[in-house]
């Protein structure tokens, strides 16, 4: 079993980098988590779009 980490600030990248790993993607995939979290620095809000995928 092995996993993979994905960490972007926009979600449309975090799509577009999981879908690219899942087309090469030569095994099967048992998992996917996915998390979302937000921090204020200064005024500005910074977001973080992070996936875990568990596959063979």
């Amino acid at each position: 079993m092995k996993v993979k980490i994905f960490d972007e600030e926009d979600e449309k990248d975090l799509e577009n980098d999981i879908n690219e790993f899942l087309e090469d993607l030569d095994g099967e995939v048992v998992d996917i988590k996915y998390q979302v979290s937000v921090g204020v620095f200064s005024e500005e809000q910074v977001f973080c779009f992070s996936a875990m995928i568990v596959y063979y």
